[in-house]
């Protein structure tokens, strides 16, 4: 299935908009498997570098992890401050996730943003982007976590380094993935 909606200046980007390729990950923050792609998304990234462009968009899986969706909320508390990366980065960091309100709060402060813009009630104003990003994946044939568009479609290929960046170098251009 193709993604839908197409990468666009609305998403959450790692490289330039246009660039030659393109990786989505439909995400969730306190999913296993999330978090073991994570350092494999980071090698992919930085071997690809200019030539790549990376979107996260929120798929939380509320109903088998609870603290889910406060995670994606709260990445989306940061992003309004600029800084949805480095909350991201925090998210996924350690061994198992720590995701309650305490944690999250604490991430806050480690990145320079008061910790109640990414807590309730402040996070009221974003949940309607972590909503449109879960839609989007329903829409794109997203059924669990971690999944991956490359260059536009979905990949369903091993979640690997080397396999990642074989099938972004020879699939079709990224720009089939790109709203211009």
């Amino acid at each position: 299935m193709p993604l839908e909606p197409r990468v666009g200046s609305y998403d959450h980007l790692q490289g330039v908009l246009g660039s030659e390729l393109t990786l989505v990950e439909y995400g969730d923050f306190e999913c296993p498997y999330c978090r073991r792609a994570y350092p494999i998304i980071e090698e992919v990234r930085q071997r690809l570098g200019d030539r790549l462009v990376f979107v996260f968009r929120h798929f939380p899986l509320a109903e088998l992890h609870p603290f889910a969706l406060s995670a994606a909320v709260a990445a989306e508390g940061a992003a309004l401050k600029g800084q949805f990366w480095p909350m991201h980065a925090k998210l996924y960091s350690g061994d198992e996730p720590r995701l309650r309100q305490e944690d999250l709060r604490r991430y806050a402060e480690e990145i320079g943003i008061p910790p109640e813009k990414v807590l309730w009630p402040a996070t009221r104003f974003v949940e309607d982007r972590v909503e449109a990003d879960f839609n989007s994946g329903v829409r794109s044939g997203v059924r669990g976590t971690p999944t991956l568009f490359v260059n536009g479609e979905i990949y369903r290929g091993s979640v690997t380094v080397e396999h990642l960046v074989e099938a972004l170098e020879t699939t079709a251009p990224a720009s089939a993935g790109i709203a211009l």
